[in-house]
């Protein structure tokens, strides 16, 4: 299998593991990695961690099964087209890239995350890095575009301007320059990144869940809108989850937990 999934309690961590390709993606695993997010969407799972096997998160598309594409003149891409109407889109390029899922994924980044491992690695609600570990539009050698949301994630994050310089000229961008630039957020030892990633989803998983979600939900929609209409969708998001955690959880504080920014005894 090129995919593998560690389950613990309501963590779970997705594994790439093609170390023979550098964890390139081909079909048959972006197939797995798309099947295995949606069994942690569906399941009791709280939070995701993704990452690579061998320390490697990903070197993109599997360039040799590329290759092969211009022997069968590319309508292998076409089954991945976006269709007409409003038919849910089938997998990315590189797998679950156009999955959008109700609950985090946090990406564990060593090694190389580059072309559309970058884009996985954008996927991703946030990330942590080996300090050697990097990113990079290393396709920008060959002719591959960015498939698989990284023109339209790249920018969200770093801005337009360093956003062209990024994909451009396909430079190597390593993690510091990664926790500067607010593609990533945390840089830890390498070889730490995926237990740091899944000590930051355990406490993640410990919340009300309801409220986590719906916050999440509104940074995400909220995106680019009007301020006004921004508001008025976190109030919608947000309503329900207030009624069914927000008030218990008040009455946990007035009983006298979680006083003075104790994150604890909740």
């Amino acid at each position: 299998m090129a995919v593998h999934i560690d389950k613990k309690e309501h963590v779970w961590t997705i594994i790439n593991d093609r170390p023979e390709a550098r964890n390139a993606v081909d079909p048959e695993s972006a197939d797995a990695l798309v099947a295995a997010f949606e069994e942690f969407e569906a399941s009791d799972a709280r939070v995701g961690v993704f990452t690579g096997s061998d320390r490697c998160f990903c070197a993109g598309w599997d360039l040799k099964y590329a290759a092969s594409l211009a022997e069968t003149n590319a309508a292998e891409m076409d089954e991945l087209d976006f269709p007409v109407g409003a038919a849910p889109a089938p997998r990315g390029a590189l797998g679950p890239s156009r999955t959008e899922l109700r609950k985090p994924v946090i990406g564990a980044i060593e090694g190389p995350a580059v072309a559309g491992g970058m884009e996985l690695a954008l996927w991703c609600d946030f990330r942590v890095m080996g300090e050697s570990a990097y990113l990079g539009v290393y396709c920008r050698r060959w002719g591959i575009t960015l498939m698989d949301g990284g023109t339209v994630r790249l920018p969200r994050l770093v801005g337009q301007g360093r956003a062209l310089e990024i994909a451009l000229t396909g430079r190597k961008v390593p993690a510091e320059e990664c926790l500067r630039l607010g593609l990533c957020e945390h840089v830890v030892p390498d070889g730490s990144a995926r237990a740091f990633a899944e000590s930051i989803a355990r406490e993640i998983a410990r919340f009300p869940q309801q409220a986590v979600v719906a916050d999440r939900r509104s940074i995400i929609e909220t995106h680019g809108m009007p301020v006004h209409d921004a508001l008025k969708l976190e109030w919608a998001n947000g309503k329900e989850a207030i009624r069914q955690e927000g008030t218990h959880g008040a009455g946990r504080f007035s009983a006298g937990l979680g006083r003075h920014g104790d994150f604890e005894s909740i």
